[in-house]
């Protein structure tokens, strides 16, 4: 424990919180182990939407709550994208204010509860933990933490509604209600304006709905989020689709100042290779969206997915891993991945991997498909695969997949999932020329403001990340709220 001790004398240690913060107190915490959270049996979640991750308990949040140093220069914070004041919601649960812990979170996170079950918190705030980047310990489960004191008020019946400052009359419009239009909204109401949020599919969240499974984020969680904001006075109006049922000019018109774009990358990503069009293919998003939000896998729905006994997922991040989970959950017998590059290079979380082995889904890392073949029928029946190799790292940072010669073989399929990336939403952009775009199809904005090539005009998400995670997203939305108030405000001088 040399390296504690020696940390809490350069940085005056004793000075934190009394006694309590000596270098004795210092080493019993960093003595405990991170708690686990509980989970689910694999061989009965399987088969069921049932939320796999079971939360910590009050006596499990309290130890790991106790782990926290309270570090005077909290590297934490600056790892969140939405900047949660870490140290202060953890001391919250640590003195058994788990309702203070909550209205901090609600501080800086319109979606506490969400991201405290979605989050790469491994790669952001703990990521930037003291424990990670000075002891070389596993950090505290912040990501835990955040979860149970969303959880607790929710469970409570006493969800505190943020504070809202005075309405200053001025209307502003946020298009789409993901976590980056959510956030943003969320932020831009506590400032004062009249905030209506405008939504094209008929259920409000975004890709928090369509997206991701209930088996890893319940509807009714986001629902109770989403709830907190319309209490706090934001307007939702849904099937409504900016750019077809009405254009940003005629919004301006109606008497919106500013508006924000969160429409996200919703035009999915095909590989191009032969077969690809053949019944039975779907790429994830329509798979996702259908069976998350249209009860399509019900087969008594008027347009089911016929998920097959043979699936194949095409890819290795989080969404291929919620497909063919998914898929194993509408009766697959065999659920596989097949993904281009190793294990280690895989995007997708740690956890989610986890999860995937032990409910059964099988790993074909280093393959990729290279043509589909179909029955008399036109519907899939074999997918061609090719082995691969690594070489030098690309432009990501993962070392770059090449096909192995004469290694091509073939395997039985009845339903593949693509998931190899998606588009940003292209209908804003298409109906405002004078929108200044990258070859990508991103909205070029200002990284400090968010604020795209026309004034008044904001935007952030996936719709200038191209993909990314939620928090990212939550980031985003906040950022450019901040934008919006300095940009409404200096008219509102003129």
């Amino acid at each position: 424990m040399e390296k504690v001790a020696e940390y809490l004398k350069i940085e005056r240690a004793q000075e934190w919180r009394g006694e309590l913060r000596k270098s004795m107190k210092a080493k019993e915490r960093t003595s405990r182990e991170r708690v686990d959270m509980l989970e689910r049996d694999p061989d009965i979640r399987n088969k069921n939407i049932d939320e796999v991750n079971l939360g910590l308990t009050e006596d499990m949040a309290l130890l790991e709550a106790q782990r926290c140093l309270d570090c005077p220069n909290p590297t934490c914070i600056s790892g969140c994208p939405v900047e949660i004041n870490i140290p202060k919601f953890i001391k919250k649960i640590d003195a058994h204010d788990f309702l203070g812990a909550a209205v901090v979170l609600k501080e800086t996170n319109a979606l506490p509860a969400v991201c405290g079950r979605v989050c790469p918190q491994e790669k952001q705030c703990e990521n930037s933990c003291f424990y990670t980047i000075s002891l070389k310990m596993p950090a505290v489960a912040i990501g835990h933490l955040e979860r149970f004191a969303a959880d607790y008020e929710r469970e409570s019946g006493k969800v505190a509604i943020p504070k809202v400052a005075e309405s200053n009359g001025i209307k502003v419009a946020v298009i789409g209600s993901g976590p980056a239009g959510l956030s943003a909204a969320g932020d831009l109401r506590k400032l004062g304006y009249d905030v209506t949020v405008f939504e094209a599919l008929h259920e409000i969240g975004g890709v928090l709905k369509y997206g991701i499974p209930e088996f890893r984020l319940p509807n009714e969680i986001v629902d109770v989020e989403i709830d907190v904001m319309k209490k706090m006075g934001i307007k939702f109006v849904t099937n409504f689709i900016v750019g077809k049922t009405a254009s940003v000019e005629d919004l301006e018109a109606q008497g919106f100042e500013a508006f924000f774009i969160g429409s996200g990358a919703g035009l999915p990503r095909f590989m191009n290779i032969p077969g690809e069009n053949f019944n039975g293919i779907f790429s994830s998003n329509e798979y996702l969206t259908r069976v998350n939000l249209m009860n399509a896998a019900n087969p008594d729905y008027d347009t089911p997915v016929l998920s097959g006994k043979n699936v194949a997922v095409i890819g290795g991040g989080n969404t291929a891993m919620d497909s063919v989970r998914t898929a194993k959950r509408l009766g697959a017998e065999r659920s596989v991945i097949i993904y281009r590059r190793s294990e280690e290079e895989m995007p997708a979380r740690v956890e989610e991997v986890k999860h995937a082995k032990e409910e059964g889904i099988e790993f074909m890392n280093l393959h990729n498909p290279v043509e589909y073949f179909a029955d008399e029928n036109g519907r899939v029946n074999r997918v061609r695969i090719q082995k691969m190799e690594l070489g030098e790292p690309d432009a990501s940072g993962r070392r770059r997949p090449y096909p192995i010669p004469d290694s091509e073989f073939e395997i039985d399929v009845d339903t593949v999932v693509v998931s190899v990336g998606v588009s940003p939403n292209p209908i804003i952009p298409s109906s405002m020329p004078d929108l200044k775009m990258t070859d990508w199809g991103t909205i070029v904005v200002d990284k400090d403001t968010m604020q795209s090539s026309i004034p008044g005009l904001f935007a952030g998400g996936d719709i200038v990340r191209g993909g990314a995670t939620v928090i990212l997203a939550m980031g985003d939305g906040r950022k450019a709220a901040a934008g919006m108030h300095k940009y409404l405000q200096e008219i509102v001088k003129k």
